[in-house]
């Protein structure tokens, strides 16, 4: 079986309201999933914040929020 690409998988749950909004922003956006449409929304919300400051060609393992090198 080949490898997943995103092998980690985060369950949330939400308010009909919240499920609504989110439903509307992916559509008016042409997102072609729910998984896909959270995954912009978390990456512009880090990236508001200035925790998100990816290089190009990089994928999503290459990330992580604790420190692999031991530094803290």
């Amino acid at each position: 079986m080949a490898e997943l690409e995103r092998p980690e998988r985060l369950q949330i749950m939400l308010t009909s309201d919240e499920l609504a909004a989110l439903e509307n922003w992916r559509f008016d956006r042409r997102m072609p999933s729910r998984s896909a449409a959270v995954r912009e929304l978390l990456r512009r919300g880090l990236a508001s914040d200035g925790f998100l400051t990816a290089e190009q060609g990089l994928k999503s393992q290459d990330y992580g929020i604790l420190p692999t090198d031991g530094a803290e």
